[in-house]
């Protein structure tokens, strides 16, 4: 079962705090952005996550709360916030409504880009380009995801009681890193590189880490094929990986 709230956390910060990589890996993006004075979009939603999205000079970023916005979006529940993301929540701003022209062209064209990236059609992928930049997104909402679940997920929550703190650095060889840092069983995705990781899980190329995000190959047998490779305390892999099952029921 997916449990709402825990929902609402992946797509605020999963997905929609992957605006901030997409404004950096795709050059579409930043033609989208054409403002030149910072708009902020703030997320209010009812007993659950609370962010802003500050848009300027064709990037954006996230931060946590929303008590500075230009625009502000509130939601009487995490049911009718992730309603926004599936398309069946249209909400209302209650305040700022003198960037109603930004919301509906410039961030609507923005999210629609990274649902492209994120749900690609497969013809897309054939694009090396295309394919290097939809997997790293995925990657990033990945890592956060995973800190949501083992955040508030009962099931995750389990498996994060028994992870020891440190950061487990997540890891495409060659190409790009991510962690995951526990501290007092409660977890924080970071889209950077660990500087001193107390567990590795590298996976040997690119093409492998798409194939396992798809749910084309077994994670088990790449292990044992050496395409993924394990290092360091073993048991926070172990615990990472139980809850790292869990996002493909959230993000399907």
């Amino acid at each position: 079962m997916i449990d709402q709230k825990t929902l609402a956390y992946i797509n605020l910060y999963g997905v929609l705090g992957t605006l901030e990589n997409l404004c950096e890996l795709a050059p579409e993006a930043g033609s989208i952005l054409t403002n030149k004075k910072p708009v902020s979009i703030g997320f209010d939603v009812k007993d659950g996550p609370k962010a802003t999205i500050t848009f300027a000079n064709g990037k954006c970023r996230m931060e946590q709360g929303c008590a500075k916005c230009d625009v502000k979006l509130p939601f009487s529940s995490c049911e009718k916030f992730n309603g926004l993301i599936d398309g069946t929540t249209t909400p209302i701003p209650s305040k700022g409504f003198q960037h109603i022209k930004f919301l509906l062209n410039d961030f609507t064209k923005l999210t629609d880009l990274l649902t492209k990236y994120m749900r690609p059609d497969p013809a897309d992928l054939e694009d090396p380009d295309f394919f290097r930049i939809s997997t790293l997104l995925m990657l990033n909402t990945i890592t956060v995801a995973i800190a949501q679940i083992g955040n508030n997920d009962e099931i995750g929550k389990h498996s994060a009681k028994y992870m020891v703190d440190g950061e487990i650095s997540i890891s495409i060889k060659d190409c790009a890193s991510t962690t995951v840092r526990v501290k007092d069983h409660r977890l924080l995705g970071i889209k950077k590189p660990s500087e001193s990781p107390r567990a590795i899980m590298e996976f040997s190329s690119i093409e492998l880490a798409r194939a396992l995000f798809d749910g084309k190959v077994n994670a088990v047998a790449c292990v044992g094929t050496g395409d993924i490779v394990m290092k360091g305390m073993i048991s926070m892999i172990d615990n990472l990986n139980r809850i790292l099952d869990r996002v493909a029921l959230y993000l399907a």
